[in-house]
């Protein structure tokens, strides 16, 4: 199936309606402590090993590795969308370990996630329209807000895509739907696991600058778990590092890339197609 990708996002992404006018931290994680039994032999490892990260309203922040370094599991963790763990993880303000499974669920729609696998994250029986209006009935006061060709117009998408269904889609159209379901719900904060990871350059670009955007022009906060470092350069505000669970390096993204104090931040720099950095040390 062919796609016309164009560069760039829509100029009239209005300001949403709910942007966070506090500034209490949308995420906050200390000491976050994640394990995991192996099924086979009954060993428990560290996926995730105190880790602590904090995130405002409109930041964007990245956590990179290599696959397998924990940061995946951070993410569900620290959003209460994986198993809690150990630590303290305050979402809005509120901790996980305190609230209650009610008042969880309540603050879950805060929370969107775009996964790497746009097609494996859509229903293959429901057509665009019949997704968003499930999520409509389940959420209709946060959802009234925008109609359907609207909400696609605003991810980049022709109205007529709302009856088509998933497998009708190219990967960077599916993303874009992916993307436009999460915007439909008001989050506070949208965790992208590996968004662009399995499309064309192009419509990587495309599909950046569409996050870049929602972010600056709806107030939510931004999570961007990634193993593309000029991903996370041309994005994200501030980048932690992991490694076997680990935080080793954290900073703001000119920081750590113009001069990174780690050898595995190093390592990961250096592995970059056309790296170019230099250590002031």
């Amino acid at each position: 199936m062919s796609e016309v990708v164009e560069t760039g996002v829509p100029g009239d992404l209005a300001r949403h309606p709910r942007t966070p006018a506090s500034d209490t931290p949308v995420l906050e994680v200390d000491d976050l402590v994640v394990e995991h039994r192996d099924g086979g032999t009954g060993a428990v490892f560290r996926a995730v090993d105190q880790v602590s990260l904090r995130i405002a309203a409109g930041e964007s922040v990245a956590v990179v590795g290599e696959s397998g370094s924990g940061k995946t599991t951070l993410a569900m963790a620290a959003t209460g969308l994986g198993p809690r763990g150990q630590g303290d993880v305050r979402l809005l303000g509120h901790s996980l370990s305190a609230i209650s499974r009610t008042r969880l669920r309540r603050l879950r729609p805060e929370v969107q996630v775009v996964f790497q696998d746009p097609h494996g994250s859509l229903d293959p029986r429901q057509s665009v329209r019949s997704g968003l209006r499930e999520l409509r009935a389940l959420q209709p006061e946060r959802t009234s807000w925008i109609g359907d060709a609207d909400l696609l117009g605003r991810v980049r998408l022709a109205a007529d895509l709302l009856d088509r269904y998933p497998h009708q889609l190219s990967g960077g159209q599916a993303q874009r739907v992916c993307i436009a379901r999460a915007l439909l719900m008001r989050p506070r904060l949208i965790v992208a696991d590996e968004p662009t990871s399995g499309l064309d350059v192009s419509v990587q670009a495309d599909v950046l600058a569409l996050l870049r955007q929602i972010r600056t022009t709806t107030g939510a906060a931004l999570l961007m778990i990634s193993h593309d470092l000029a991903v996370v350069r041309s994005l994200c505000d501030v980048v932690h590092v992991m490694y076997r669970g680990r935080v080793v390096e954290a900073g703001p993204c000119d920081r750590v890339f113009g001069a990174p104090e780690n050898d595995y931040t190093r390592e990961l720099l250096a592995a970059m197609p056309g790296a170019r950095w230099r250590s002031r040390r």
